[in-house]
């Protein structure tokens, strides 16, 4: 297998594309009600105070949700596992992998929380060998029966080392959109996106048995920064 080149380009994303049309249309909805309010119905002050400030607080909310911060992994990338994702670590354990591998994996879940960055990053350099869309249903992403009924996206990345990475990006019960970057053949490298998941989800990592984990349950992760496993 050839070299792989490291990219470290910084994307200028403030806000992340997924969210661009969204907040467009939120900013032009709130801003066209909160303008009928006080035209028409100036003499409800206080009613239009409060509608209006409901709308400011749940558009912030939106543009937090969408925000998309500039990370550059800081160390050496070989021989490393980065997190796809920021949230709290909420599965550590040794399981049966079916879609993919058909053996024991570990599998490592990362939970998201709809406070936080919603962007996935790849968690490893290689060549993506698998891309697969899986529906399902939506269940609370946190419940380990989300892994394997819940919507979701299958990833495949084979490393330098010729070691397979599977990342599962997991709809919950709020997410209800999972949008996905990989493409089965090229390239992909750690500081770059793997794709986006709308309103509180999960992201699952399946990983050789004998990696040298570097996390803890229930320890909180920052996606692109992370180290979540080390190769031997």
């Amino acid at each position: 297998m050839k070299k792989f080149r490291r990219i470290r380009k910084l994307k200028d994303y403030r806000i992340h594309r997924e969210g661009t049309e969204i907040l467009i249309l939120g900013f032009t909805v709130f801003a066209l009600a909160a303008f009928l309010l006080w035209y028409y119905l100036p003499q409800f002050f206080i009613l239009n105070c409060v509608v209006s400030l409901f709308f400011f607080v749940t558009y912030l909310l939106m543009v937090n949700f969408f925000r998309s911060p500039k990370r550059i992994f800081p160390g050496d990338v070989e021989n490393v596992i980065v997190a796809p994702a920021d949230g709290k670590v909420v599965v550590i354990e040794k399981v049966y992998e079916p879609d993919h591998f058909k053996d024991e994996r570990l599998q490592i879940s990362i939970f998201m929380s709809p406070t936080n960055v919603h962007a996935n990053w790849y968690p490893v350099d290689g060549v993506v060998k698998r891309v697969e869309h899986q529906k399902g249903k939506f269940h609370k992403a946190w419940l380990p029966k989300a892994s394997t009924e819940n919507e979701r996206s299958l990833v495949v990345i084979e490393t330098e080392g010729g070691r397979e990475v599977l990342v599962r990006q997991i709809a919950g019960a709020m997410a209800r959109r999972i949008v996905t970057y990989a493409t089965a053949g090229e390239e992909c490298f750690i500081d770059q996106h793997m794709g986006f998941i709308k309103f509180g989800s999960r992201v699952d990592l399946y990983l050789p048995l004998d990696v040298d984990l570097k996390i803890e349950l229930n320890q909180k992760t920052v996606g692109n920064e992370t180290i979540i496993a080390t190769f031997k």
